[in-house]
């Protein structure tokens, strides 16, 4: 079956159809993929998987078509729509198109809700009603002791107000309705239900009262600023401004450096104001410590405020009792609120080099801790280098530590951002699932390593496969192991046989040697196991790429080592044919590895079966003949007894029946006699008692009683 029908054995005027030729070649080409397909899988039996590939998600029906009177109207509004017209801009000698302005009206068009949290906008606009306040809290202080507001720029100082009015109605009215906010854990971005959220929070009260037309006053009393003073209750607007910049700055304590010398210059200047007014109070120049009208007032009374506050001294002594109450006044305020200013500056100063003091801490304890045993300076100054260099390189010695405050799935979002660019492109991994990459990404561990070290070593257990992350190694190899095979860079992938393959794929096949400061991801053996059971598909794949490569790169070639020591006296065995090696390697219940495992299993139950029936029938046999002897020891000690006993009774009938009769007790101790009557007559005969040892073993001594007759003469 070829690929193309041939034109050329055709008659003369055949039709060709060519739909008809590019379905026909289609159709060929996937009979050929779908054929090599299964030779594929008859060579390779790992690949075939019965798991039924995923299916694609069900598709949405499509909406019901519209009834025919939309249809009309939608007919008339594409007849009434009118082609925009190209607008154009002439500039000296070129003409060029620009945008029309409603597309420009459209991109400053608010949005119907605002992240206070994470929009930009919002913050924005924040900065603007922060510079409204600031105008408001140092000018309005200002103007109401100094006399800086006169009639002639009267028209300024109005203008300025007008438009911090209006920043902050403008707030009060569009921005702070439409802010999102959270309840029962769901974010709500409705407008009339953000609206009355808004209406019920302490921000709304005071945003209303710091907006109320005191202003209007000026009719009555005359352009005095005090009646502004409302205007310094927006302060809540302010601190969140600072919360919202803070979060968004890479490095925040440069701000709060300068907003607490902000607190600082600003306590300064209220209480400059305070004793021009002081001075304006007792008369100006009426006494030495009041302002002589000599100079600029404010900074004069700036510099009086700053000597007492932070007291330095050397000020002129109060005379009048309001001038002593005022500067013991001054004193207070300056040791509490200064006090409390300073320490909060050092805090600052502390948070923001805490990390440089946590790394300084741990590199001078393990400075101590070499010291303290001695530790070589050439290894003392490869750790201090690599101390250094992890944290000029990432800012810090262990990431995992940051990582694991975080909960699992924003440990993800982080991994994916920062490494998964890397990792997808290795070319072990592609093809793989995703999902199992994503996984993969939370087992990396990156370690830095220094010029000159070896990553792995030939001829070592292999349990882990590197990623290069940043840097270059290079693989050694010939005859003394210091020739460079070839150079890996960032996103190289090495170890990987030792990790894939199986059967004694397990030894590293070169050494690889960090060429310069190396940042590689270590995934190790079990963690990669525990995630491929979760993914099948890519487990036979990785499989089959290792297969792949390891029949590719080979063992690695080279004269055997020399044995030395003790190895000269063991004996040396030659290597296993190819044939047997695969015969013994093979899997599944049908190999000869199996079927030896098999019998060797059965071999051993059958001798532990043995074993036990044997101990059993030993026992056995051990406590029947414990019972006979038993039984035999009784029998012969009644025998005894009953010898005994029959002796004693012929004993007793030839004596008198007054002799004394000994009974031998049954346990075999001897029972004291009875006393007898002494005789009253005279016998020839004489009874002899006599002890001696039993022939049988363990019978004890045995006891005679003869009765002898003297020969009379």
């Amino acid at each position: 079956m070829t690929g193309m029908v041939s034109t050329e054995k055709m008659p003369p005027g055949t039709p060709i159809n060519a739909y008809a030729q590019v379905q026909l070649q289609e159709v060929l080409k996937k009979i050929r993929e779908r054929t090599a397909t299964y030779k594929e899988r008859l060579k390779d039996p790992v690949l075939s998987s019965p798991e039924v590939s995923p299916t694609a998600s069900p598709k949405k029906e499509a909406p019901p078509p519209p009834p025919k009177e939309e249809e009309k109207k939608e007919v008339k509004k594409e007849e009434a729509a009118v082609p925009e017209e190209e607008h154009y801009c002439d500039m000296l000698c070129c003409k060029f198109k620009r945008r029309p302005f409603k597309e420009y009206l459209k991109k400053l068009k608010l949005p119907q809700s605002m992240d206070p949290l994470t929009d930009r906008f919002y913050v924005t606009w924040l900065f603007f009603v922060t510079l409204a306040y600031n105008w408001n809290c140092w000018l309005i202080p200002m103007r109401c002791m100094f006399p800086v507001q006169t009639t002639t720029n009267l028209v300024y100082w109005v203008t300025m107000d007008v438009l911090c009015d209006l920043c902050y109605l403008c707030d009060l009215l569009i921005f702070q309705p439409r802010l999102q906010f959270v309840r029962g854990g769901d974010i709500i971005t409705d407008r009339e239900d953000m609206r009355k959220y808004y209406w019920t929070t302490v921000k709304f009260r005071f945003d209303v009262f710091s907006i109320l037309p005191f202003d209007l006053l000026y009719t009555m009393f005359g352009f005095r600023p005090v009646f502004r003073a409302n205007r310094c209750m927006k302060h809540l607007t302010f601190f969140e401004f600072n919360d919202r910049l803070e979060s968004l700055m890479s490095k925040a304590y440069i701000y709060r450096v300068i907003r607490t010398t902000g607190y600082l210059m600003f306590i300064l200047h209220v209480n400059a104001c305070l004793y021009y007014w002081a001075s304006t109070y007792e008369g100006i120049g009426s006494t030495k410590w009041t302002y002589d009208g000599d100079g600029n007032m404010y900074l004069r009374s700036y510099y009086f405020s700053v000597r007492t506050l932070i007291t330095i001294g050397g000020l002129p002594e109060p005379v009048t009792t309001f001038e002593i109450v005022f500067q013991l006044l001054d004193y207070f305020s300056g040791v509490f609120v200064f006090s409390s200013l300073i320490g909060q500056m050092r805090d600052v100063i502390g948070s923001a080099t805490s990390g440089q003091n946590y790394f300084r801490t741990c590199m001078d304890n393990t400075v101590s801790y070499m010291n303290i045993n001695s530790i070589p300076k050439v290894v003392q100054n490869r750790v201090k280098t690599w101390y250094e260099y992890t944290w000029q390189s990432q800012g810090m010695l262990d990431e995992s530590e940051l990582l694991e405050k975080m909960p699992g799935k924003m440990q993800l979002a982080v991994a994916i951002d920062v490494n998964y660019a890397i990792v997808s492109k290795v070319d072990l991994f592609k093809g793989c699932d995703s999902q199992m990459i994503c996984d993969m990404l939370l087992r990396l561990k990156s370690i830095v390593y220094l010029p000159g070290d070896y990553v792995c070593r030939k001829g070592e257990i292999g349990r882990e496969m590197y990623i290069i992350k940043q840097g270059e190694v290079q693989v050694l190899g010939g005859p003394d192991g210091t020739k460079v095979l070839v150079t890996l860079k960032a996103g190289a992938v090495f170890g990987e046989i030792s990790l894939l393959a199986a059967g004694g794929g397990n030894r590293r096949t070169a050494n690889v040697v960090a060429h310069g400061f190396a940042n590689l991801f270590i995934l190790d053996k079990k963690d990669l196991s525990e995630i491929m059971v979760h993914y099948p598909e890519s487990e036979r794949l990785l499989r089959k790429k290792g297969k792949v490569l390891l029949r590719q790169k080979g063992k690695p070639a080279g004269p055997p080592e020399p044995a030395k020591g003790f190895a000269l006296l063991e004996k040396k065995y030659e290597e296993t044919p190819k044939m047997f090696k695969a015969l013994l390697g093979g899997k599944g219940r049908s190999g000869l590895a199996m079927l030896i495992k098999m019998k060797r299993e059965q071999e051993a139950q059958r001798k532990e079966r043995e074993e036990k029936e044997r101990k059993e029938r030993e026992e056995r046999e051990q406590k029947e003949k414990e019972e006979k002897e038993q039984k035999e020891k009784e029998q012969k000690e009644k025998e005894e007894k009953a010898a005994l006993q029959t002796k004693l009774e012929e004993d007793a009938a030839q004596v008198p029946e007054d002799d004394a009769q000994v009974e031998p007790d049954m346990k075999g101790q001897s029972s004291s006699p009875q006393k007898s009557p002494l005789l009253r007559g005279i016998t020839n005969e004489s009874l002899i008692i006599t002890m001696s040892p039993s022939t049988t073993i363990g019978e004890g001594e045995i006891l005679t009683v003869e009765v002898k007759v003297k020969p009379q003469d």
